[in-house]
């Protein structure tokens, strides 16, 4: 027990966070949307439909990040995650509307989008801002290893997805990743070893959600009822 306890707190949270997740960043890397908008070869259709989601997506994330902020002592923390929420606001009318043109249509959230954004709002509604913190993780942390991935392996030089592709995998992007680990590690570092291991359970789970979102947007999912 002694040594349990002792290795926790040597390791930094994140990497013990990442090593937990590294089986499902190995499937969302061998996923086929991955694979095709690497190729430049996914579907319009799908990419449009991930868009569309992602744009729901994006709308309730930054109210969660605002609502973090909200709850966070520390006030260089609050001012980051301020940031971030409008960061998100940012990404979501330059990105998606460079490949949406500009369509507004009203879509509901597809399933999985509801699960996502549910689970987020319950984090901050109901768990510690510690918990909170790291179920939003990853969503910043494993779209910049997919951004990094993608710019390293692809081959099409006229990627028709490159304008996504280097918003992800950019530099400006890695520094915002950097910080929210930075500022999950500190948080960590001042939460008990059983709040801990909740921090881990919920950025594993969201990690999981990460992994339905891109097959849900691959296979377009609809409600069935």
């Amino acid at each position: 027990m002694a040594f349990f306890v002792l290795k926790y707190l040597i390791m930094k949270w994140s990497e013990e966070a990442w090593r937990r997740i590294e089986g499902i960043y190995t499937q969302i890397l061998e996923h086929p949307f991955i694979n095709d908008l690497m190729c430049g070869e996914l579907d319009k259709d799908k990419f449009n439909f991930y868009l569309q989601q992602d744009s729901i997506y994006l709308a309730e994330f930054g109210k969660v990040l605002a609502g973090i902020a909200g709850k966070l002592e520390n006030s260089d923390d609050r001012k980051e995650f301020l940031n971030f929420a409008s960061d998100t606001v940012s990404v979501e009318q330059v990105v998606h509307q460079f490949y949406l043109n500009g369509n507004k249509n009203k879509i509901a959230a597809s399933p999985s989008c509801l699960l996502y954004t549910s689970f987020i709002h319950k984090q901050l509604a109901t768990a510690s801002v510690e918990e909170a913190v790291a179920a939003v993780l990853p969503c910043f942390w494993i779209y910049k290893m997919v951004g990094d991935y993608i710019l390293e392996n692809q081959v099409n030089a006229n990627n028709p997805y490159q304008n996504w592709i280097d918003t992800y995998g950019g530099k400006e992007f890695a520094k915002a990743v950097a910080k929210a680990i930075e500022i999950c590690d500190k948080l960590a570092i001042q939460a008990s070893i059983e709040k801990r291991k909740k921090m881990w359970d919920a950025f594993v789970k969201a990690s999981k959600m990460e992994w339905i979102f891109w097959d849900s947007a691959y296979k377009k999912e609809s409600w069935p009822v």
